[in-house]
């Protein structure tokens, strides 16, 4: 089935200790899509400028991934510049130009009005609640925050939580959220916000998936170097919701596979600059990395 991604398109410029780059294409729509396109078709979502033409339009051509929801608005597109140093943990951010996307109002073609699995990436909470109540029958529907919107808009975010099923989080903006310090207290008073399923990431150290009284971790995969964390979260969200949208049912089962698969691509997408590991990988790579984090937690019990 289709996953549907609202989101942004853009031009990151980094630096990390192991090198510089600037002007590449980021924002959390395309490395969503991009990752979710392994598994599933995926419509996009996003605006850009006049700067992003055909040449850019290539990072999505070849691979399962419709682009007719890209606006085009006059301007230049959304960039953002930052820098990482230490075990480069976060970003520090040099410099954001919203751009066109300070004015970008979700369009949503007619088809994709049907969407059964639909993201909604890091934008502003009411225009995540407003894209989702244009999806009445959408079956599972994800949101990302951070701490930008959840201190600067909480009202509005919470109005957009009370209508979603997924909330995909990293560890720090969890407990910032809840107003609690331990993860498990945190998940659940997230949990009686509304979405009845809580994916918490913690970086190097994994994610875990808090469902009902149930608690699932997968870990971080245990890499040599990290090159760039970029887009690692928005790589993550596509890797956990384009399984479930290939599995086509949301079980127990599926959420647990769907947040190790959610670990294997992140842990790809950091070992290179930008989308650059993500563009090249194999389906073979994904699913050799997948049995070795299954190899790796794997125990027999006496």
């Amino acid at each position: 089935m289709p996953v549907l991604v609202v989101g942004s398109v853009a031009f990151d410029s980094l630096k990390t200790p192991f090198g510089e780059v600037k002007e590449i294409i980021g924002g959390a729509a395309t490395y969503f899509a991009v990752t979710a396109s392994y598994f599933a078709p995926v419509n996009v979502v996003a605006v850009v400028g006049d700067d992003f033409g055909p040449e850019q339009l290539k990072v999505f051509e070849g691979r399962n991934i419709d682009t007719t929801g890209i606006e085009r608005a006059p301007g230049r597109t959304f960039r953002w510049s930052g820098e990482y140093t230490g075990d480069m943990s976060e970003a520090k951010t040099l410099d954001t130009q919203l751009n066109v996307f300070e004015s970008f109002q979700p369009k949503l073609p007619a088809p994709y009005l049907e969407s059964d699995f639909v993201f909604l990436a890091n934008i502003q909470p009411t225009l995540q609640l407003a894209v989702r109540e244009q999806l009445p029958h959408a079956r599972l529907v994800g949101l990302d925050t951070m701490n930008f919107w959840i201190h600067g808009t909480p009202d509005d975010l919470r109005r957009a939580l009370g209508h979603v099923d997924v909330l995909i989080i990293n560890d720090k903006e969890a407990r910032v959220l809840a107003g609690v310090d331990n993860l498990r207290r945190a998940a659940a008073a997230i949990r009686r916000l509304g979405p009845r399923i809580v994916v918490v990431k913690r970086g190097e150290y994994g994610a875990c998936l808090f469902q009902g009284d149930a608690i699932f971790f997968a870990p971080g995969y245990p890499l040599e170097e990290v090159h760039d964390p970029t887009g690692a979260g928005d790589t993550f969200a596509g890797g956990f919701m384009g399984y479930l949208a290939s599995a086509g049912e949301v079980s127990d089962a599926n959420l647990r596979r769907a947040l190790v698969y959610g670990s294997v691509m992140a842990s790809f997408s950091v070992e290179e600059f930008g989308l650059s590991r993500l563009l090249r990988l194999s389906r073979a790579e994904i699913e050799a990395r997948f049995n070795e984090f299954k190899s790796m937690t794997h125990f027999e019990v006496c």
